[in-house]
């Protein structure tokens, strides 16, 4: 994760943090959205993170979430997908800087290329969109948008069950 969005506002400045902390939104139904986090998420592989956020989400449920399990997140991750959604724009929860949202993936047409001479042909691939909503403070637009272009760099083509 860029520095700048691993990092929290506390008072006119900006704390940069050491460890990548990662909020996980955990949807309570109609009681509500708690936040669990990920400590020393940046050194684990996907198949930890992904447990991690099982096992979160089940405790959160269920009610069983202790105080330490939640704060100190200054990065949100919040998935209204499942709900079929199109495009979301979460509130950032201060001191956090951002909140990335993931929102529904369904098959859409979108242009493929043939060969190396500029020419497409229509394909349907499975095509989500993801937002970041972000405190200006912290990253400009620009740095926001290189940000995204990674997420996306790093997540189309990638054979996450290598990763699993």
């Amino acid at each position: 994760m860029r520095a700048a969005l691993n990092a929290s506002v506390r008072g006119d400045g900006l704390l940069v943090h050491r460890d990548v902390h990662l909020g996980i939104a955990v949807d309570l139904d109609a009681e509500g959205l708690v936040v669990p986090v990920i400590r020393s998420a940046g050194g684990k592989r996907l198949r930890r993170i992904a447990q991690e956020v099982s096992e979160y989400a089940v405790r959160a449920r269920a009610g069983r979430l202790r105080a330490d399990d939640l704060g100190g997140g200054p990065f949100t991750i919040t998935n209204p997908g499942p709900y079929g959604t199109l495009l979301t724009v979460p509130i950032i929860n201060h001191p956090q800087v951002a909140i990335l949202a993931t929102d529904h993936v369904r098959p859409r047409p979108v242009a493929v290329p043939t060969n190396g001479g500029g020419e497409y042909a229509a394909a349907v691939r499975p095509v989500g969109n993801v937002t970041l909503s972000f405190d200006h403070r912290a990253v400009d637009g620009a740095y926001a948008a290189r940000f995204l272009a990674e997420v996306r760099k790093n997540s189309e083509g990638r054979d996450r069950d290598s990763e699993f």
